[in-house]
Protein backbone atom coordinates (compact mmCIF):
# COMPACT_ATOMS: atom_id res chain seq x y z
CA UNK A 1 0.00 0.00 0.00
CA UNK A 2 1.05 3.07 -0.58
CA UNK A 3 2.50 5.99 2.17
CA UNK A 4 -0.48 8.38 1.49
CA UNK A 5 -3.17 5.68 1.46
CA UNK A 6 -1.81 4.35 4.47
CA UNK A 7 -1.71 7.37 6.67
CA UNK A 8 -5.71 8.13 5.17
CA UNK A 9 -6.52 4.97 6.56
CA UNK A 10 -4.46 5.61 9.97
CA UNK A 11 -5.95 8.84 10.35
CA UNK A 12 -9.48 6.95 9.53
CA UNK A 13 -8.97 4.85 12.49
CA UNK A 14 -8.07 7.60 14.81
CA UNK A 15 -11.38 9.03 13.79
CA UNK A 16 -13.39 6.06 14.30
CA UNK A 17 -14.54 5.80 10.43
CA UNK A 18 -12.56 2.86 9.52
CA UNK A 19 -12.03 -0.44 11.90
CA UNK A 20 -8.71 -1.02 13.22
CA UNK A 21 -6.67 -4.53 12.27
CA UNK A 22 -5.65 -5.04 16.07
CA UNK A 23 -6.93 -3.58 19.19
CA UNK A 24 -5.74 -3.75 22.58
CA UNK A 25 -7.37 -3.04 25.42
CA UNK A 26 -7.21 -2.64 29.38
CA UNK A 27 -3.50 -2.02 29.54
CA UNK A 28 -1.94 0.26 31.67
CA UNK A 29 0.53 1.88 29.17
CA UNK A 30 3.63 3.44 29.98
CA UNK A 31 4.03 7.28 28.09
CA UNK A 32 7.92 7.29 27.12
CA UNK A 33 7.22 11.43 26.45
CA UNK A 34 6.16 12.00 30.13
CA UNK A 35 6.75 9.36 32.16
CA UNK A 36 3.27 8.67 33.30
CA UNK A 37 1.58 5.04 33.78
CA UNK A 38 -1.88 6.12 31.82
CA UNK A 39 -5.04 3.49 32.78
CA UNK A 40 -7.95 3.32 30.76
CA UNK A 41 -6.27 3.79 27.62
CA UNK A 42 -6.38 1.18 24.55
CA UNK A 43 -4.04 1.08 21.43
CA UNK A 44 -6.12 1.13 17.92
CA UNK A 45 -3.31 -0.71 15.08
CA UNK A 46 -3.89 -0.52 11.65
CA UNK A 47 -0.92 -1.43 8.94
CA UNK A 48 2.16 -2.35 11.12
CA UNK A 49 1.53 0.99 12.75
CA UNK A 50 -0.59 2.76 16.03
CA UNK A 51 -3.36 4.97 14.83
CA UNK A 52 -4.83 5.92 18.22
CA UNK A 53 -4.26 5.86 21.57
CA UNK A 54 -6.83 6.89 23.93
CA UNK A 55 -10.23 6.06 26.18
CA UNK A 56 -12.45 5.12 23.20
CA UNK A 57 -11.30 2.73 20.53
CA UNK A 58 -15.61 1.67 20.03
CA UNK A 59 -15.47 3.22 16.49
CA UNK A 60 -12.82 1.52 15.65
CA UNK A 61 -13.48 -2.05 16.13
CA UNK A 62 -14.84 -4.02 13.21
CA UNK A 63 -15.70 -7.51 12.17
CA UNK A 64 -12.31 -8.09 11.18
CA UNK A 65 -10.36 -6.56 14.38
CA UNK A 66 -8.81 -8.71 16.42
CA UNK A 67 -9.00 -7.36 19.98
CA UNK A 68 -6.59 -8.65 22.88
CA UNK A 69 -7.84 -7.31 26.82
CA UNK A 70 -4.34 -7.01 28.21
CA UNK A 71 -5.75 -7.74 31.57
CA UNK A 72 -4.82 -4.67 33.51
CA UNK A 73 -0.74 -5.67 32.85
CA UNK A 74 1.38 -2.53 31.55
CA UNK A 75 2.37 -2.06 27.85
CA UNK A 76 5.58 -0.49 26.92
CA UNK A 77 7.08 -0.01 23.65
CA UNK A 78 9.37 -2.77 21.90
CA UNK A 79 13.10 -2.79 23.40
CA UNK A 80 15.90 -1.72 20.91
CA UNK A 81 19.59 -2.62 20.95
CA UNK A 82 21.21 0.71 19.70
CA UNK A 83 24.58 -1.52 19.04
CA UNK A 84 24.95 -4.95 17.84
CA UNK A 85 26.81 -6.84 15.81
CA UNK A 86 24.70 -9.27 14.30
CA UNK A 87 27.49 -10.94 12.09
CA UNK A 88 28.99 -12.76 14.36
CA UNK A 89 28.58 -16.62 14.37
CA UNK A 90 25.03 -17.04 13.04
CA UNK A 91 22.69 -16.23 10.31
CA UNK A 92 20.06 -13.65 11.03
CA UNK A 93 17.42 -15.65 11.29
CA UNK A 94 19.22 -18.41 13.30
CA UNK A 95 20.04 -14.90 15.81
CA UNK A 96 16.38 -13.94 15.74
CA UNK A 97 14.98 -17.37 17.07
CA UNK A 98 16.09 -16.31 20.28
CA UNK A 99 16.35 -13.25 20.08
CA UNK A 100 12.79 -12.19 19.24
CA UNK A 101 11.35 -14.08 21.58
CA UNK A 102 12.64 -11.22 24.69
CA UNK A 103 11.05 -8.44 23.72
CA UNK A 104 13.49 -7.03 21.15
CA UNK A 105 11.83 -5.35 18.36
CA UNK A 106 14.69 -3.24 16.94
CA UNK A 107 18.42 -4.03 15.97
CA UNK A 108 20.88 -1.49 15.01
CA UNK A 109 23.84 -3.51 13.87
CA UNK A 110 27.21 -3.09 12.84
CA UNK A 111 28.22 -4.54 9.29
CA UNK A 112 31.70 -3.77 9.15
CA UNK A 113 32.78 -8.06 9.08
CA UNK A 114 32.09 -8.64 5.29
CA UNK A 115 33.69 -5.20 4.23
CA UNK A 116 37.38 -6.07 4.16
CA UNK A 117 36.78 -9.45 2.52
CA UNK A 118 33.95 -9.62 -0.13
CA UNK A 119 33.44 -5.32 -0.74
CA UNK A 120 30.68 -3.65 -1.42
CA UNK A 121 28.76 -6.80 -2.79
CA UNK A 122 28.99 -8.76 0.54
CA UNK A 123 27.81 -5.88 2.57
CA UNK A 124 24.69 -4.87 0.37
CA UNK A 125 24.11 -9.06 0.72
CA UNK A 126 24.27 -8.91 4.40
CA UNK A 127 21.69 -6.35 4.74
CA UNK A 128 20.23 -8.07 2.24
CA UNK A 129 19.84 -10.98 4.71
CA UNK A 130 18.18 -8.56 7.87
CA UNK A 131 15.69 -7.36 5.34
CA UNK A 132 11.90 -9.10 5.82
CA UNK A 133 12.13 -9.87 9.13
CA UNK A 134 9.65 -9.86 11.78
CA UNK A 135 11.93 -7.23 14.24
CA UNK A 136 13.57 -4.10 12.45
CA UNK A 137 16.97 -4.42 11.62
CA UNK A 138 19.00 -1.40 10.66
CA UNK A 139 23.04 -1.15 10.13
CA UNK A 140 25.78 1.65 10.17
CA UNK A 141 28.16 2.01 7.77
CA UNK A 142 31.95 0.64 8.37
CA UNK A 143 34.27 3.34 9.01
CA UNK A 144 37.19 0.42 8.14
CA UNK A 145 39.57 1.78 11.36
CA UNK A 146 41.74 -0.85 10.23
CA UNK A 147 45.52 -1.60 11.91
CA UNK A 148 46.51 -3.02 8.42
CA UNK A 149 47.11 -0.61 5.83
CA UNK A 150 45.33 -2.70 2.86
CA UNK A 151 41.85 -3.02 4.82
CA UNK A 152 42.28 1.09 5.80
CA UNK A 153 38.50 3.07 4.85
CA UNK A 154 36.30 2.59 3.39
CA UNK A 155 35.62 3.89 -0.36
CA UNK A 156 33.22 7.25 -1.09
CA UNK A 157 31.15 4.99 -3.58
CA UNK A 158 31.08 2.55 -1.43
CA UNK A 159 29.88 4.95 1.65
CA UNK A 160 27.29 6.75 -0.40
CA UNK A 161 26.04 3.36 -2.18
CA UNK A 162 25.03 2.59 1.95
CA UNK A 163 24.32 5.74 2.99
CA UNK A 164 21.37 6.20 0.14
CA UNK A 165 19.95 3.14 2.05
CA UNK A 166 16.97 3.95 4.19
CA UNK A 167 18.09 0.91 6.76
CA UNK A 168 21.46 2.30 6.77
CA UNK A 169 21.52 4.88 9.99
CA UNK A 170 25.02 6.48 9.72
CA UNK A 171 28.74 5.60 9.93
CA UNK A 172 29.80 2.79 12.54
CA UNK A 173 32.50 3.18 15.19
CA UNK A 174 35.49 4.92 14.46
CA UNK A 175 38.25 4.17 16.61
CA UNK A 176 39.87 7.45 18.28
CA UNK A 177 43.19 6.68 17.39
CA UNK A 178 43.05 6.89 13.62
CA UNK A 179 40.77 9.07 13.41
CA UNK A 180 43.24 11.38 15.36
CA UNK A 181 46.00 10.24 13.24
CA UNK A 182 44.99 9.73 10.02
CA UNK A 183 42.26 12.47 9.74
CA UNK A 184 42.66 13.00 5.97
CA UNK A 185 41.42 9.32 5.57
CA UNK A 186 38.20 9.33 7.60
CA UNK A 187 37.43 12.75 7.57
CA UNK A 188 35.56 12.85 4.28
CA UNK A 189 34.10 10.23 5.31
CA UNK A 190 32.71 11.84 8.30
CA UNK A 191 31.91 14.88 6.07
CA UNK A 192 29.76 12.94 3.59
CA UNK A 193 27.56 11.38 6.07
CA UNK A 194 26.87 14.49 7.72
CA UNK A 195 25.97 15.93 4.12
CA UNK A 196 22.87 12.77 4.68
CA UNK A 197 22.08 14.01 8.26
CA UNK A 198 22.84 10.47 8.98
CA UNK A 199 24.95 9.89 12.94
CA UNK A 200 28.58 9.54 13.42
CA UNK A 201 29.10 6.46 15.84
CA UNK A 202 32.06 6.64 18.08
CA UNK A 203 34.39 4.69 19.65
CA UNK A 204 36.89 6.66 22.73
CA UNK A 205 38.20 4.07 25.37
CA UNK A 206 40.93 5.42 27.37
CA UNK A 207 41.17 8.68 25.33
CA UNK A 208 42.42 11.29 27.07
CA UNK A 209 40.46 14.66 28.52
CA UNK A 210 42.34 16.59 25.46
CA UNK A 211 42.04 13.51 22.74
CA UNK A 212 38.57 12.84 23.82
CA UNK A 213 37.28 16.71 23.33
CA UNK A 214 39.75 16.41 19.87
CA UNK A 215 37.17 13.55 19.15
CA UNK A 216 34.14 15.17 20.28
CA UNK A 217 34.86 17.99 17.77
CA UNK A 218 34.65 15.53 14.66
CA UNK A 219 30.96 15.50 15.24
CA UNK A 220 31.18 11.92 16.65
CA UNK A 221 27.44 11.77 18.52
CA UNK A 222 27.89 8.59 20.76
CA UNK A 223 30.52 6.63 22.75
CA UNK A 224 29.99 2.83 24.07
CA UNK A 225 33.02 2.47 25.63
CA UNK A 226 33.06 3.75 29.20
CA UNK A 227 33.83 1.32 31.66
CA UNK A 228 33.38 3.50 34.57
CA UNK A 229 30.25 6.24 36.05
CA UNK A 230 33.12 9.21 35.51
CA UNK A 231 34.10 8.46 32.09
CA UNK A 232 30.73 8.38 30.93
CA UNK A 233 29.38 11.38 32.65
CA UNK A 234 32.56 13.25 30.66
CA UNK A 235 30.92 12.53 27.35
CA UNK A 236 28.10 13.31 28.48
CA UNK A 237 29.03 16.64 29.23
CA UNK A 238 30.60 16.83 26.13
CA UNK A 239 27.12 16.60 24.16
CA UNK A 240 27.34 12.53 23.45
CA UNK A 241 24.99 9.57 23.75
CA UNK A 242 26.50 7.28 26.24
CA UNK A 243 25.51 3.70 25.36
CA UNK A 244 26.47 1.13 28.36
CA UNK A 245 27.49 -1.56 27.44
CA UNK A 246 26.41 -4.87 28.64
CA UNK A 247 26.81 -8.30 26.17
CA UNK A 248 29.19 -10.67 25.22
CA UNK A 249 32.57 -8.49 24.54
CA UNK A 250 32.16 -6.63 28.10
CA UNK A 251 29.71 -6.34 30.97
CA UNK A 252 29.93 -2.20 32.26
CA UNK A 253 26.75 -1.86 33.67
CA UNK A 254 27.04 -2.37 36.73
CA UNK A 255 29.64 0.09 37.27
CA UNK A 256 28.20 2.90 35.13
CA UNK A 257 25.23 2.79 37.18
CA UNK A 258 27.01 4.54 39.66
CA UNK A 259 25.95 7.67 37.08
CA UNK A 260 22.29 7.59 38.78
CA UNK A 261 23.15 8.73 41.91
CA UNK A 262 25.09 12.15 40.86
CA UNK A 263 22.03 13.26 39.56
CA UNK A 264 22.99 13.82 35.95
CA UNK A 265 20.06 13.68 32.84
CA UNK A 266 19.54 10.11 31.70
CA UNK A 267 18.17 11.31 28.54
CA UNK A 268 21.29 10.68 26.62
CA UNK A 269 21.94 7.49 28.29
CA UNK A 270 21.24 3.92 25.98
CA UNK A 271 21.75 0.53 27.06
CA UNK A 272 23.47 -1.55 24.27
CA UNK A 273 24.74 -5.07 23.73
CA UNK A 274 27.74 -4.54 22.02
CA UNK A 275 26.43 -7.99 20.45
CA UNK A 276 25.91 -11.04 22.32
CA UNK A 277 26.62 -14.60 21.39
CA UNK A 278 24.19 -17.49 21.35
CA UNK A 279 25.46 -18.62 24.57
CA UNK A 280 24.44 -15.78 25.89
CA UNK A 281 21.52 -15.57 24.50
CA UNK A 282 20.20 -18.96 25.78
CA UNK A 283 21.66 -18.71 29.14
CA UNK A 284 20.62 -14.73 29.73
CA UNK A 285 18.17 -13.49 27.00
CA UNK A 286 18.21 -9.74 25.06
CA UNK A 287 17.81 -6.63 25.54
CA UNK A 288 15.11 -7.71 28.08
CA UNK A 289 17.82 -8.76 30.57
CA UNK A 290 19.74 -5.71 30.06
CA UNK A 291 16.89 -3.40 31.18
CA UNK A 292 15.66 -5.50 34.09
CA UNK A 293 19.42 -5.13 35.66
CA UNK A 294 19.27 -2.20 35.35
CA UNK A 295 16.38 -1.36 37.26
CA UNK A 296 17.74 -4.23 39.92
CA UNK A 297 21.20 -1.97 40.07
CA UNK A 298 18.46 0.91 40.96
CA UNK A 299 17.59 2.84 37.86
CA UNK A 300 13.84 4.16 38.13
CA UNK A 301 11.90 1.32 35.55
CA UNK A 302 11.26 4.48 33.41
CA UNK A 303 14.26 5.43 33.20
CA UNK A 304 15.84 2.04 32.45
CA UNK A 305 12.84 1.52 29.84
CA UNK A 306 13.66 4.45 28.04
CA UNK A 307 17.23 3.91 27.69
CA UNK A 308 16.34 0.88 25.45
CA UNK A 309 13.70 2.90 23.62
CA UNK A 310 13.03 6.70 22.75
CA UNK A 311 16.60 7.48 23.97
CA UNK A 312 18.10 5.30 21.64
CA UNK A 313 15.58 6.32 18.52
CA UNK A 314 16.45 9.88 19.68
CA UNK A 315 19.72 9.81 18.92
CA UNK A 316 19.08 7.92 15.63
CA UNK A 317 16.53 10.43 14.47
CA UNK A 318 13.94 7.63 14.08
CA UNK A 319 11.75 8.76 17.25
CA UNK A 320 9.16 9.38 14.54
CA UNK A 321 9.00 5.81 13.48
CA UNK A 322 9.76 3.60 16.67
CA UNK A 323 10.86 4.05 20.28
CA UNK A 324 7.24 5.05 21.52
CA UNK A 325 3.62 4.17 21.92
CA UNK A 326 2.26 6.70 19.94
CA UNK A 327 0.47 7.63 16.38
CA UNK A 328 2.17 7.18 13.74
CA UNK A 329 4.75 4.86 15.11
CA UNK A 330 5.27 1.66 14.07
CA UNK A 331 3.30 -0.75 16.31
CA UNK A 332 6.20 -2.77 18.43
CA UNK A 333 4.18 -2.99 21.58
CA UNK A 334 5.49 -5.10 25.01
CA UNK A 335 2.71 -6.95 27.20
CA UNK A 336 4.77 -7.32 30.10
CA UNK A 337 3.41 -7.99 34.49
CA UNK A 338 4.29 -5.00 35.34
CA UNK A 339 6.96 -1.79 34.54
CA UNK A 340 9.31 -3.29 37.19
CA UNK A 341 9.31 -6.64 35.50
CA UNK A 342 10.76 -7.02 31.84
CA UNK A 343 9.29 -10.13 31.10
CA UNK A 344 6.84 -9.84 27.92
CA UNK A 345 4.18 -11.90 28.12
CA UNK A 346 3.78 -10.87 24.43
CA UNK A 347 5.55 -9.04 21.89
CA UNK A 348 3.95 -7.11 19.00
CA UNK A 349 6.24 -6.04 16.43
CA UNK A 350 4.60 -3.94 13.42
CA UNK A 351 1.85 -4.54 14.49
CA UNK A 352 2.08 -8.58 14.98
CA UNK A 353 2.03 -10.76 17.71
CA UNK A 354 5.46 -12.34 16.83
CA UNK A 355 6.02 -14.30 20.30
CA UNK A 356 3.79 -15.52 23.59
CA UNK A 357 4.86 -16.50 26.67
CA UNK A 358 8.50 -16.45 25.38
CA UNK A 359 7.34 -18.81 22.14
CA UNK A 360 7.61 -17.35 18.41
CA UNK A 361 4.63 -17.33 16.68
CA UNK A 362 5.87 -16.29 13.59
CA UNK A 363 9.29 -17.78 12.02
CA UNK A 364 12.44 -15.52 10.86
CA UNK A 365 12.67 -15.32 6.87
CA UNK A 366 15.80 -17.50 5.88
CA UNK A 367 18.48 -16.11 3.81
CA UNK A 368 20.38 -18.51 1.74
CA UNK A 369 23.56 -16.62 1.26
CA UNK A 370 25.29 -16.79 -2.50
CA UNK A 371 28.22 -18.77 -3.57
CA UNK A 372 30.45 -15.59 -3.47
CA UNK A 373 29.44 -14.82 -0.09
CA UNK A 374 30.48 -18.33 1.12
CA UNK A 375 34.05 -18.27 -0.76
CA UNK A 376 36.25 -15.34 1.17
CA UNK A 377 39.01 -18.06 1.76
CA UNK A 378 41.80 -17.04 -0.59
CA UNK A 379 44.73 -19.18 0.06
CA UNK A 380 47.19 -19.75 -3.17
CA UNK A 381 48.92 -22.91 -1.95
CA UNK A 382 49.01 -25.54 1.15
CA UNK A 383 50.96 -24.36 3.81
CA UNK A 384 53.90 -26.28 5.23
CA UNK A 385 55.29 -25.95 8.70
CA UNK A 386 58.34 -24.33 6.82
CA UNK A 387 55.98 -21.52 5.96
CA UNK A 388 55.85 -20.52 9.98
CA UNK A 389 59.68 -20.78 10.85
CA UNK A 390 61.07 -17.48 11.71
CA UNK A 391 64.73 -17.08 10.58
CA UNK A 392 67.98 -15.92 12.59
CA UNK A 393 71.10 -15.34 11.42
CA UNK A 394 73.66 -18.19 12.11
CA UNK A 395 76.37 -18.12 15.31
CA UNK A 396 73.70 -16.29 17.67
CA UNK A 397 72.33 -18.41 20.59
CA UNK A 398 69.10 -15.57 21.14
CA UNK A 399 67.81 -12.93 19.67
CA UNK A 400 65.68 -9.70 21.34
CA UNK A 401 62.72 -9.80 19.58
CA UNK A 402 59.36 -8.24 20.01
CA UNK A 403 56.60 -10.07 20.91
CA UNK A 404 52.83 -9.40 21.90
CA UNK A 405 51.61 -10.23 26.05
CA UNK A 406 48.02 -10.82 26.84
CA UNK A 407 47.43 -8.21 29.76
CA UNK A 408 43.95 -10.11 29.92
CA UNK A 409 42.12 -11.73 27.67
CA UNK A 410 41.90 -9.25 25.50
CA UNK A 411 44.12 -6.55 26.29
CA UNK A 412 47.94 -6.77 25.25
CA UNK A 413 51.11 -4.88 25.47
CA UNK A 414 54.77 -4.81 23.66
CA UNK A 415 57.17 -6.45 25.15
CA UNK A 416 60.78 -7.28 24.27
CA UNK A 417 62.70 -10.37 25.39
CA UNK A 418 65.53 -12.63 24.51
CA UNK A 419 64.17 -16.14 22.62
CA UNK A 420 66.47 -19.05 22.17
CA UNK A 421 67.65 -19.58 18.48
CA UNK A 422 67.95 -23.46 17.17
CA UNK A 423 69.18 -23.90 13.74
CA UNK A 424 69.10 -20.50 12.46
CA UNK A 425 65.36 -19.94 13.81
CA UNK A 426 64.09 -18.33 16.51
CA UNK A 427 61.82 -20.92 19.00
CA UNK A 428 58.86 -20.77 21.18
CA UNK A 429 59.24 -21.15 25.12
CA UNK A 430 56.60 -23.08 26.31
CA UNK A 431 58.19 -22.43 30.08
CA UNK A 432 57.62 -19.28 29.78
CA UNK A 433 54.15 -19.47 27.91
CA UNK A 434 55.77 -17.83 24.74
CA UNK A 435 54.35 -19.48 20.92
CA UNK A 436 53.81 -18.29 17.85
CA UNK A 437 51.21 -15.84 15.98
CA UNK A 438 50.88 -15.41 12.63
CA UNK A 439 48.57 -12.71 10.36
CA UNK A 440 47.74 -14.36 6.76
CA UNK A 441 46.02 -12.19 4.69
CA UNK A 442 43.09 -14.16 2.79
CA UNK A 443 42.01 -11.46 0.72
CA UNK A 444 44.02 -8.58 -0.56
CA UNK A 445 47.06 -9.84 -1.02
CA UNK A 446 45.98 -13.96 -0.35
CA UNK A 447 48.90 -15.94 1.18
CA UNK A 448 50.82 -13.20 2.14
CA UNK A 449 51.77 -13.26 6.25
CA UNK A 450 53.43 -12.10 9.49
CA UNK A 451 54.72 -14.22 12.10
CA UNK A 452 55.40 -13.07 15.70
CA UNK A 453 55.56 -14.19 18.73
CA UNK A 454 52.32 -14.18 21.76
CA UNK A 455 53.09 -14.52 25.58
CA UNK A 456 50.13 -15.24 28.12
CA UNK A 457 47.89 -17.10 25.77
CA UNK A 458 48.47 -19.82 27.24
CA UNK A 459 48.32 -22.69 25.05
CA UNK A 460 51.47 -25.65 25.86
CA UNK A 461 50.52 -27.67 22.08
CA UNK A 462 49.03 -27.63 19.13
CA UNK A 463 47.50 -24.73 17.26
CA UNK A 464 44.81 -22.91 16.91
CA UNK A 465 43.20 -20.81 13.48
CA UNK A 466 40.75 -18.69 12.96
CA UNK A 467 39.24 -16.47 9.95
CA UNK A 468 36.64 -14.25 12.35
CA UNK A 469 38.92 -11.95 13.08
CA UNK A 470 37.86 -8.35 13.81
CA UNK A 471 38.35 -5.43 11.27
CA UNK A 472 40.66 -7.37 9.67
CA UNK A 473 41.07 -9.48 6.36
CA UNK A 474 43.25 -11.92 8.53
CA UNK A 475 43.33 -15.22 9.35
CA UNK A 476 45.52 -16.05 12.67
CA UNK A 477 47.15 -18.70 13.89
CA UNK A 478 48.34 -19.28 17.65
CA UNK A 479 50.99 -22.02 17.80
CA UNK A 480 53.26 -24.05 19.91
CA UNK A 481 54.37 -26.58 16.74
CA UNK A 482 54.79 -25.40 13.26
CA UNK A 483 53.33 -28.81 11.58
CA UNK A 484 49.85 -28.39 13.47
CA UNK A 485 50.02 -24.39 12.53
CA UNK A 486 50.04 -25.71 8.88
CA UNK A 487 47.20 -28.34 9.42
CA UNK A 488 45.06 -25.37 10.95
CA UNK A 489 45.13 -23.27 8.16
CA UNK A 490 45.34 -25.52 5.42
CA UNK A 491 42.10 -27.03 7.31
CA UNK A 492 40.20 -23.40 7.46
CA UNK A 493 41.37 -23.09 3.68
CA UNK A 494 38.76 -26.03 3.34
CA UNK A 495 36.02 -24.92 5.08
CA UNK A 496 35.99 -21.37 3.87
CA UNK A 497 36.58 -19.80 6.99
CA UNK A 498 36.04 -21.29 10.98
CA UNK A 499 37.50 -21.94 14.05
CA UNK A 500 40.06 -25.02 14.04
CA UNK A 501 42.19 -26.68 16.77
CA UNK A 502 44.84 -29.24 16.25
CA UNK A 503 47.30 -31.21 17.86
CA UNK A 504 49.41 -34.06 17.64
CA UNK A 505 48.88 -33.92 13.24
CA UNK A 506 45.17 -34.36 14.15
CA UNK A 507 42.09 -32.05 14.19
CA UNK A 508 40.81 -31.72 17.45
CA UNK A 509 38.14 -29.39 17.21
CA UNK A 510 36.85 -27.37 15.05
CA UNK A 511 33.98 -24.77 13.72
CA UNK A 512 32.74 -23.67 10.03
CA UNK A 513 32.28 -20.36 9.29
CA UNK A 514 31.94 -20.26 5.52
CA UNK A 515 29.60 -17.18 5.18
CA UNK A 516 32.49 -14.42 4.67
CA UNK A 517 34.53 -16.46 7.14
CA UNK A 518 32.47 -15.46 9.91
CA UNK A 519 29.37 -16.78 10.01
CA UNK A 520 27.99 -20.37 10.25
CA UNK A 521 24.72 -21.28 8.23
CA UNK A 522 24.21 -24.16 10.96
CA UNK A 523 21.77 -24.14 13.67
CA UNK A 524 22.22 -21.49 16.62
CA UNK A 525 22.55 -24.72 19.02
CA UNK A 526 24.90 -27.12 16.87
CA UNK A 527 26.76 -23.26 16.94
CA UNK A 528 27.08 -23.56 20.83
CA UNK A 529 27.91 -26.70 21.12
CA UNK A 530 30.76 -26.18 18.65
CA UNK A 531 32.31 -23.23 20.57
CA UNK A 532 31.69 -25.00 24.17
CA UNK A 533 34.29 -28.03 22.35
CA UNK A 534 36.17 -25.85 20.96
CA UNK A 535 36.66 -23.70 23.78
CA UNK A 536 37.14 -26.72 26.51
CA UNK A 537 39.87 -28.63 23.51
CA UNK A 538 41.59 -25.16 23.56
CA UNK A 539 41.05 -25.40 28.04
CA UNK A 540 42.81 -28.51 28.06
CA UNK A 541 45.80 -27.08 25.86
CA UNK A 542 46.40 -24.88 28.66
CA UNK A 543 44.62 -22.14 27.23
CA UNK A 544 42.81 -20.49 30.25
CA UNK A 545 40.74 -18.11 28.40
CA UNK A 546 36.64 -17.94 28.88
CA UNK A 547 35.99 -17.08 25.62
CA UNK A 548 39.13 -18.12 23.12
CA UNK A 549 38.10 -16.98 19.88
CA UNK A 550 36.86 -13.82 20.75
CA UNK A 551 40.19 -13.25 22.32
CA UNK A 552 42.07 -14.42 19.27
CA UNK A 553 39.65 -12.83 17.09
CA UNK A 554 40.39 -9.15 18.52
CA UNK A 555 44.15 -9.34 18.50
CA UNK A 556 43.69 -7.84 14.52
CA UNK A 557 41.93 -4.51 16.08
CA UNK A 558 42.69 -1.40 17.00
CA UNK A 559 39.24 -1.72 18.76
CA UNK A 560 40.82 -2.84 22.31
CA UNK A 561 44.77 -1.77 23.58
CA UNK A 562 47.60 -1.65 23.58
CA UNK A 563 49.83 -3.93 20.62
CA UNK A 564 48.12 -5.73 18.00
CA UNK A 565 49.09 -7.79 14.77
CA UNK A 566 48.12 -8.11 10.99
CA UNK A 567 50.07 -9.26 7.71
CA UNK A 568 52.26 -6.90 7.83
CA UNK A 569 53.89 -6.18 11.33
CA UNK A 570 52.94 -5.47 14.50
CA UNK A 571 51.06 -2.48 15.05
CA UNK A 572 51.33 -0.07 18.16
CA UNK A 573 47.77 1.77 18.85
CA UNK A 574 49.41 4.71 21.20
CA UNK A 575 51.24 5.83 17.74
CA UNK A 576 49.44 3.72 14.81
CA UNK A 577 53.24 2.57 13.92
CA UNK A 578 53.81 -0.87 12.30
CA UNK A 579 57.21 -2.52 14.06
CA UNK A 580 58.64 -5.90 12.77
CA UNK A 581 59.80 -8.36 14.84
CA UNK A 582 63.51 -7.40 15.70
CA UNK A 583 63.51 -5.05 18.60
CA UNK A 584 67.30 -3.70 16.97
CA UNK A 585 65.49 -3.05 13.45
CA UNK A 586 62.81 -0.45 14.44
Amino acid sequence: MHYLEKMKSLMNVASGIEPADLVITGGRIFNVFTGEMLDGLSVAIKHGRIAYVGIDPENGIGAGTTEIDAGGKTLIPGLIDGHAHMAWMNTPEEFLKLAMTGGTTTIITEILEPCPVAGITGMLELLDAMQDQPVKIFATAPAMVSISRRTRGISPGDLETLLLRPDVLGLGESYWQGILQEPDIYLPQFEKTRVFRKTLEGHSAGASEKKLNAYAATGVSSCHEPVKAGEALDRLRLGMYVMIREGSVRRELEAISKIKNTGADLRRMILVSDGISALDLKKTGYMESIVQKAIHLGFRPEDAIRMATLNVAEHFSIDGQIGAIAPGRYADILVIPEIQTIRPEMVISNGVIISRDGQRMVEPRVHRFSIQSRSSVHIPKAFTPSDFAVPAPSGISSRKIRLLEMVTDLVTRERILDLPVVCEQIQTDISQDIVKITAIDRAVVPGDLFTGFIKGFGLTCGAMAVSATWDSADIIIIGANDADMAMAVNRLHALQGGVVVCEGGKIRAELDLPVFGVISDLPVDTVAAAIENVTETLALMGVPHPDPIKTAATLTSAAIPFFKICEEGYVRMKDGMTVGLFADEN
